[in-house]
């Protein structure tokens, strides 16, 4: 939204990158994604959604990891990050993630 607005107010993507940045700081887009991002705004996009991709969506099962995660723990609690993730069979990156 942030960058359809400046898109509006006639900002240049350069003009647009510091303007964010400030205001958002590091955990903002990067300057490649906010350049695409202004051109597709300019070219008359509306909507700030992302488009549907091919594939699983990353989301898809990660609630209901969340609560299979929480049963397992209420469990014990000094289980391992490498036990839950052989006992829940998902990866260890997805354990820390939901930690």
């Amino acid at each position: 939204m942030a960058i359809k607005f400046c898109v509006k107010l006639e900002k240049t993507a350069a003009e647009t990158i510091p303007m964010l940045k400030k205001a958002f700081g590091v955990d903002f887009l990067s300057g490649r994604q906010i350049f695409r991002w202004d051109k597709a705004f300019a070219e008359g996009r509306d909507d700030v959604n992302d488009e549907n991709r091919a594939g699983r969506p990353s989301t898809s099962s990660f609630d209901d990891n969340v609560k299979r995660m929480r049963d397992l723990l209420n469990t014990d609690r000094r289980l391992s990050v490498r036990l839950i993730s052989e006992t829940l069979d998902i990866t260890k990156t997805i354990v820390h993630e939901i930690v």
